[in-house]
């Protein structure tokens, strides 16, 4: 990933050093380098110094590759030539006259391609009691879609009867990005959704310190559980998608409070399962698997949170509404100029 991203940026410097025929402006380049750790003095950079010999000197910046967005890319290719298509479509910067500048124009996108053609293959690996899982991909679900990739998905669906799959955090954030991107773009449509939540946690929303979450605090509990509730609802409501909660058992965890739990689902119709996992392995876990394959069993329509040609500020307005639950959607300076933008260069139809 961070060579394929670190070549197209070096090839984008070289067309400027060698004439710069696309004609791009050095000052709206928004094509950043990557590397793999998270090293903040490399954000934002000034590079091409030392004369002329060394290039055209300009702001730059560098970011984690995972949040790359050839991570993304890989992750939602379905194919080597749909790999190659879709890194052709990266707008690199544009020309002084605001039209944009693509991969493709450079002729980048073929070597790109090239590079990520072994990481392009899903990684079969094993759990300690020798189930196969994939792991293939990683883009941040807070730039990119947070999920595996849709071959790694994909692959798994021809070799088992049930897959799980993990879609980024939240399902205003992890959950909403695998449905409306992810599934979108797919075709797929998940049978069921499973939401992790912990007492402790709950209970930190609810207001309790850190270092009391250990101790008993129904009050506390029944102050966080709006949070969980909102998240099941969204699935519930919105996606229409039959959904178990799980809770990620801990020591600490009381009868009284993971009844609470339980009895505060059961009233929006969803039951709340203990998964103790971590300490028993797969017997930790029967109980909830057992909930997902009744749940897999049940009829349901899936619904997307936007329509396709909604144009980008519906869509962006149908998810602060119907996710977040938000009222409104405040724009800063310029952004909808951006959007205009966006809209006129064709990316109207695309998912946000």
């Amino acid at each position: 990933i961070g060579a394929a991203n670190n070549l197209l940026a070096a090839m984008i410097d070289n067309h400027i050093f060698q004439g710069n025929e696309l004609g791009l402006d050095p000052k709206t380049i928004v094509w950043r380098r990557c590397v793999d750790m998270n090293d903040r003095q490399l954000r934002f950079v000034v590079d091409g110094l030392g004369g002329a010999k060394n290039g055209c000197p300009r702001e730059d910046g560098y970011d984690i590759t995972v949040a790359s967005e050839v991570m993304a890319i890989l992750c939602l290719s379905s194919s080597i030539a749909d790999l190659k298509a879709r890194l052709g479509r990266i707008i690199v910067g544009y020309r002084h006259d605001g039209t944009a500048v693509t991969a493709s124009q450079l002729k980048a996108n073929g070597a790109m391609a090239a590079i990520l053609k072994d990481a392009l293959k899903p990684n079969l690996v094993q759990s300690l009691e020798g189930t196969p899982a994939f792991i293939h991909g990683g883009p941040f679900a807070n730039i990119a879609h947070g999920c595996n990739s849709v071959l790694a998905t994909r692959m798994a669906l021809k070799c088992g009867d049930y897959v799980i799959t993990e879609a980024g955090f939240g399902a205003d954030l992890g959950a909403e990005k695998f449905m409306d991107i992810k599934c979108r773009i797919t075709g797929l449509r998940p049978n069921a959704v499973v939401v992790v939540a912990t007492v402790r946690a709950l209970k930190m929303h609810g207001g309790l310190k850190k270092d009391s979450l250990g101790s008993e605090d129904l009050d506390a509990l029944e102050k966080g559980l709006p949070n969980l509730l909102r998240h099941v609802s969204v699935m519930t409501d919105v996606y229409k998608v039959p959904c178990v909660v799980a809770i990620n058992r801990f020591p600490t965890d009381t009868e009284a409070e993971l009844d609470l739990v339980q009895r505060r689902c059961r009233e929006l119709g969803v039951n709340a399962v203990l998964s103790e996992v971590w300490a028993k392995g797969g017997e930790g876990g029967v109980e909830l698997a057992n909930e997902v394959i009744r749940l897999c069993k049940l009829k349901s329509h899936v619904e997307l949170t936007y329509e396709d040609d909604d144009d980008l500020e519906t869509k962006i307005s149908k998810v602060v509404k119907r996710i977040y639950g938000g009222s409104a959607v405040s724009y800063a300076p310029g952004v909808r100029t951006k959007i205009k933008k966006l809209e006129a260069s064709g990316f109207r139809n695309v998912p946000v």
